[in-house]
């Protein structure tokens, strides 16, 4: 017969037996979360245009998740990051789509789309308010990309070596650009030059280009392109380049919602930084920047730039139904704008 005293210490002995069970055999601890971010950007640029957001994401992220930032080219060439990222060899990139060479239907109005947008907001409000966002989404699930989102950097401008001031001065010259830019470009006489980001500066020096239309003037002196050329173009050809963060899509699906959607607020922070610092420092630039010339084509012979450009989004319209559904949104977008007068559109 069992009495309430046997029970009570035999009840104790399990009790001990079970929590030295338990005190044996350690927690599993979750291992980090660790991403490779490759950027279009060298370190300068990086700097401002990636690194606060990154260093924001992991502070916050703590030992749940660490992205470690790489610049341009540091493990691939710009070229090949799309590939890189489809393939897991890297979990995440900064870029334009079509400097990254990604084989979407949208991948031409990635960068600078000629005329596309006039100021930096046009960016985010064709993508968030008139649908350029879930073509970007789709498209990049089909080859399986998480495109994240999209916002906007400098406008772009020519810093050449040689004055502009007409057209006719652009025939001829070496220009390193986006791919699009250039093929645009090419009517009016200028050769489009394709190098690595890090080689620009030494190949204007060299002589081997005549100048960059790549950035606008903020970009121009935070990495030195200001050093080596002499003007700057304030007619320009784009109000903005269009990014995106993008990401593996195995890798973004593994991680939980609360880290996805940190993920997405940062990227969001990053182009709201970048609104400010680029709009400030164009105007700044101008006025105060003490190495680059200003010069100007008269608006009567820009204007033969901006009709050819139309004629340019009709080319690209005719390649596919995608390519002409994002023209159409282009063209809406612009229309409305100019509709709404100032100081949305002047003149």
């Amino acid at each position: 017969m069992t009495t309430r005293r046997d029970f009570m210490k035999t009840a104790g002995l399990a009790g001990i037996a079970a929590a030295g069970t338990s005190l044996a055999t350690p927690a599993i601890a979750k291992s980090k979360i660790k991403w490779r971010l490759q950027t279009y950007a060298g370190p300068a640029l990086a700097e401002h245009v990636i690194k606060p957001a990154i260093d924001s994401f992991n502070k916050i992220a703590g030992d749940e998740m660490e992205i470690e930032l790489y610049f341009a080219d540091q493990l691939v060439p710009t070229g090949e990051l799309f590939r890189a990222m489809q393939k897991g060899t890297i979990d995440a990139v900064q870029s334009d789509d079509d400097s990254m060479a990604s084989p979407t239907d949208v991948t031409v109005f990635g960068g600078y789309f000629p005329f596309a947008s006039r100021y930096s907001l046009d960016v985010p409000v064709l993508f968030n308010q008139y649908g350029l966002k879930e073509i970007w989404e789709e498209e990049y699930a089909k080859v399986g990309v998480k495109h994240i989102s999209a916002g906007s950097w400098d406008p772009c401008h020519f810093a050449t070596k040689d004055p502009i001031n007409s057209l006719a001065d652009l025939k001829g010259k070496r220009v390193f650009t986006f791919p699009t830019a250039g093929r645009f470009l090419s009517q009016f006489g200028v050769v489009p030059v394709t190098l690595p980001w890090e080689d620009i500066e030494t190949a204007v020096q060299s002589g081997e280009l005549d100048g960059i239309a790549w950035s606008g003037i903020t970009e121009d002196y935070t990495v030195g392109w200001a050093d080596v050329t002499n003007y700057f173009l304030t007619n320009n050809i784009s109000g903005a380049w269009a990014g995106s963060f993008f990401a593996n899509m195995d890798r973004w699906n593994e991680l939980p919602a609360h880290l996805r959607e940190l993920l997405t607020v940062c990227m969001d922070q990053s182009h709201y930084y970048r609104q400010w610092w680029y709009w400030g420092g164009e105007a700044s630039l101008r006025v105060n920047g003490d190495k680059l010339k200003l010069t100007s084509i008269p608006d009567q012979e820009w204007a033969q730039v901006e009709e050819a450009a139309v004629k340019f989004w009709d080319e690209i319209a005719a390649e596919s139904p995608t390519k002409k559904k994002v023209v159409d949104i282009i063209k809406k977008y612009n229309s409305d704008m100019q509709k709404a007068g100032r100081p949305y559109r002047y003149g």
